[in-house]
């Protein structure tokens, strides 16, 4: 979309996801009589580009992931005054012991991974966004098992309970690129879940919606509950969307689950993230950003609290004093549609910056 002329309607709002058409350069939505009093201002005497940054950074009516972008700007501006003020000091103690992350260009890699995207996902879970995070220490301790709980935090706060985006996580050295996220039938699309034997995606399904029923009545409860609330959201799809790797095996199926194939275990270091949408890119960069920083938090959390190094040289290594401030190392994935033309680059020099106060980023 390159132009867009909607001038003199009724409208009384405009959509967030107009930000996310990137060739958008000239926009008429002036003669509508809108909710936001700033932005109806802004169409009249605005360029599309202030318009578009305006609807990105949320507006009016902000949903939970737009919101907790706001409240980091928020923060963020607070600091900058305090720095502004002359309290600087006590700043440049933070900058130091802030949490690093390095990303590694496109251009920088010799083996860059790239993900294809088929034109069937338009239709059933259109918005995608990945990258490669190396350098995680899951080993000590219950680190691993704190690693999948904040993944399910996730899921439940930022993703409301993955009806705006889904999460998945994989053991980057089990990914056979390259990938393809494409959609298949119900009765053709075959995972091996986490923890279950290979089966068609229908089957599944049917499976989740009876364990969810069985939960139900043993609990007595009138609605379905836990992780089976998002089963609803494929309900009437012909297709369902799939990541598949090379040797053509379904590693992803969001929103539902991930593969056994590429499940993260104690001695993975590498991930590959995900995040999918049916809502906006913008959601997906927003989930992706705040997905770095958590796993980048308990990172440093799990090198500051030395769990179980005594038992383990190679951790003794990696947790030693001088270590804790060695950073992650984010690697860009390029998305692409079927032709090669770029749909997304993750991260770009404008992502991370929601989280930009409490993660420095080294580009």
């Amino acid at each position: 979309l390159q132009s867009l002329d909607v001038a003199n309607n009724q409208l009384r709002e405009l959509p967030a996801a107009l930000a996310d058409c990137p060739r958008l350069k000239e926009a008429n939505f002036r003669g509508n009589q809108l909710r936001d009093k700033r932005l109806e201002k802004m169409v009249n005497g605005c360029q599309t580009k202030a318009i578009l940054e305006y609807l990105r950074a949320g507006g009016r009516g902000k949903g939970k992931a737009e919101s907790a972008r706001e409240e980091v700007r928020k923060k963020k501006r607070e600091k900058q005054q305090k720095k502004d003020s002359g309290d600087g000091e006590p700043d440049d103690v933070e900058e130091v012991s802030k949490l690093l992350v390095k990303v590694l260009h496109v251009s920088e890699n010799p083996t860059p991974l790239v993900v294809k995207v088929s034109p069937g996902v338009k239709d059933v879970r259109a918005f995608i966004v990945c990258c490669v995070l190396k350098g995680v220490n899951l080993k000590p301790g219950n680190a691993l098992k704190r690693f999948l709980t904040m993944q399910t935090k996730l899921h439940e706060d930022i993703c409301e309970k993955r009806t705006v985006a889904t999460i998945a996580t994989h053991d980057f050295q089990l990914v056979k690129a390259p990938l393809k996220y494409d959609v298949q039938p119900p009765d053709e699309l075959k995972i091996m879940p986490l923890g279950r034997k290979e089966i068609k995606a229908k089957d599944l399904l049917r499976q989740l919606q009876q364990e969810a029923e069985e939960q139900r009545k043993q609990k007595k409860r009138q609605n379905v509950s836990g992780l089976h609330k998002y089963l609803q959201l494929l309900d009437g799809k012909d297709n369902y969307p799939c990541l598949v790797d090379a040797e053509g095996a379904v590693i992803s199926f969001p929103p539902i689950t991930n593969s056994e194939k590429t499940k993260i275990r104690k001695e993975t270091r590498d991930l590959f993230l995900e995040v999918t949408s049916d809502t906006s890119l913008q959601i997906c960069k927003d989930v992706m950003d705040t997905l770095i920083l958590k796993i980048a938090e308990l990172n440093r959390s799990t090198l500051e609290n030395k769990e179980g190094s005594g038992s383990d040289t190679e951790l003794d290594a990696h947790c030693g004093p001088g270590n804790l401030n060695l950073p992650l190392v984010v690697e860009q994935v390029r998305v692409v549609d079927t032709d090669g033309n770029l749909k997304v680059l993750y991260p770009s020099k404008t992502d991370l910056a929601t989280v930009s106060s409490l993660l420095t980023v080294i580009r």
